[in-house]
């Protein structure tokens, strides 16, 4: 049975994606690409729920669960702003820019998890933290590289980027590729 990767997630506007190039150039600059395996700009989402291979049979039940999940939800706003990684600054493995929102978009993440689980998808262990991946920091770095990513985002600062309006979900398919992974938008849902 053929089988994709596939997420769910929520898009940026383009106007944001410039804002974010644009404010993280530096930073990029200063890191170069020995370090960190940045994410292109268009590329650049807030992940709701990362489902992993999905056969190609289920797409139809996936398309009839975030329909009715974006039917009980209301368009709200999102503020991006802010730089930080994750586990820490102290071992930062992914960098990522702030996303501040309602309750609305922990409602609307927590209903496209338990709308993944009744489809037999297991529930994300971690909890809900709403970011965007600006990069991921290489494997096998010793201490002394870590450090150095560590102090200059500890010197980075990234105030307010802007506002996007979330009014759809999208999902996507997810091919990866030496270059980078390839997303192929599958299906959009309007919220009401």
């Amino acid at each position: 049975m053929k089988q994709i990767r596939a997420f769910v997630a929520i898009d940026l506007p383009p106007t944001i994606q410039d804002s974010i190039e644009k404010q993280t150039r530096r930073l990029l600059n200063t890191l170069g690409h020995e370090f960190v395996r940045w994410v292109n700009v268009e590329n650049m989402h807030l992940t709701l729920k990362f489902l992993g291979s999905v056969p190609i049979t289920h797409l139809d039940f996936f398309k009839q669960m975030l329909t009715q999940t974006a039917d009980s939800q209301q368009p709200f706003e999102i503020q991006i702003g802010g730089i930080g990684s994750f586990p820490s600054l102290k071992r930062p493995r992914v960098l990522w820019v702030g996303v501040h929102a309602p309750a609305r978009l922990a409602s609307l993440q927590k209903a496209v998890e338990n709308g993944a689980n009744r489809l037999g998808y297991e529930k994300e262990a971690k909890t809900f933290s709403p970011h965007l991946t600006l990069g991921r920091v290489r494997q096998g770095l010793d201490s002394k590289q870590t450090q150095t990513i560590s102090n200059i985002l500890s010197m980075t600062q990234l105030g307010r980027i802007g506002i996007a309006r979330v009014d759809s979900i999208h999902l996507y398919q997810s091919e990866l590729n030496p270059e980078g992974s390839v997303y192929t938008k599958l299906f959009s849902a309007l919220l009401r």
